[in-house]
């Protein structure tokens, strides 16, 4: 399987091969290892670990392992891979020694938060209150916490990209702010650790994302257009397509969220994301012009309305200027990179 991603892998290791001296012989803590950003995490480490002869490992939480390895066989190649079977909120805190934590749990799930709020809320704040205590018991070098745009609240419609330094926050009432609520808190327990027990926090806000692995029956507007495409259906777009969104490659992922639990300042949230942004209608187009014979469509159901569009796209000039990152991979490239994989490798991945 990683030999399919050279090409990937080779961006991430030339973008922070100097951030890894040291890391040789020591163990990684990755939560949500099984999850899209997980995934990537992983190739990226094997890659390096192997390149370098780091002698390093990884020891991934995750609540079935089996589950996870059927579906992913090619990961069983990798002994520097190993696993703790566990809950996030009740993990047991093994002996082992760890040098640094990815917190990278709960990934955005429109369908929990709408169903199961008050679960999504426990999940990501106790989740992250746990995987800190264990962090601060084990006197880790760094730790990284995966949060989210959501932070935010609402985008001005007049503010194109948003900063870090941006005051806003979610709508209290509502409790579809539950993932947005619950990432603030988590950054404000991480905060917390930070000046009462001085734990290197690390925090990456993160935003859209499209690439190989990525779930294509979630609430993605661009999973599930490429899901259309590749079924040969036409484009569906229940709105009226005006939202602009960015997406940002996974391979870049990896390279700034390496770059960030490395060489982060500490407790000093970055964007991570792509700023270039695009229409979901825009989108949509150029995904359908993908099929050479111009069979599939795009059908927007709903009118434009006079209000100004809607906006989720980041400023990220923090961290190209104060870590030197960028983003290395176009969206024309991920686009075609994803098709091709799901039509093409993702069921090799399984065998």
């Amino acid at each position: 399987m990683l030999d399919y991603f050279d090409d990937d892998l080779d961006l991430v290791f030339e973008n922070t091969k100097n951030l890894w001296l040291d890391s040789e012989n020591k163990t990684i803590f990755l939560t949500g290892g099984t999850g899209f950003f997980g995934i990537w995490l992983l190739m990226s480490f094997i890659f390096i670990n192997r390149k370098l002869k780091l002698k390093a490992k990884i020891i991934v939480l995750t609540r079935d392992v089996n589950k996870f390895l059927d579906k992913n066989k090619w990961i069983k190649e990798y002994n520097e891979i190993t696993f703790l079977e566990g809950d996030v909120l009740n993990f047991d805190f093994i002996e082992d020694d760890i040098d640094y934590i990815i917190h990278a749990a709960t990934e955005a799930s429109v369908k929990l938060n709408d169903e199961q709020p008050l679960v999504m809320f426990e999940t990501v704040v106790n989740g992250t209150k746990r995987v800190l205590e264990f962090a601060e018991l084990k006197k880790v070098k760094s730790f990284l916490l995966t949060s989210s745009g959501a932070v935010y609240g609402k985008q001005p419609s007049d503010i194109e990209n948003i900063s870090e330094n941006f005051i806003g926050a979610p709508i209290p009432s509502d409790a579809a702010s539950m993932y947005g609520e619950g990432k603030r808190m988590a950054e404000l327990l991480c905060a917390a650790h930070y000046k009462l027990f001085d734990l290197p926090v690390k925090i990456a806000r993160c935003y859209a994302f499209l690439g190989p692995f990525l779930e294509l029956n979630s609430h993605f507007a661009a999973g599930n257009f490429i899901k259309n495409f590749l079924n040969e259906n036409d484009i569906i777009i229940e709105g009226d397509g005006t939202p602009y969104r960015s997406y940002m490659y996974p391979a870049d992922l990896a390279v700034w969220l390496w770059t960030i639990l490395f060489k982060g300042e500490n407790n000093s949230p970055y964007n991570v994301g792509s700023d270039r942004s695009i229409t979901i209608s825009d989108l949509a187009t150029l995904i359908s012009k993908q099929d050479s014979l111009n069979h599939i469509k795009v059908i927007v159901k709903t009118k434009p309305s006079n209000n100004p569009p809607l906006r989720y796209v980041p400023n990220i000039d923090k961290a190209v200027q104060g870590l030197n990152l960028g983003v290395y991979t176009s969206l024309e490239t991920s686009l075609a990179k994803t098709i091709f994989f799901n039509k093409n490798i993702l069921n090799l991945s399984n065998k």
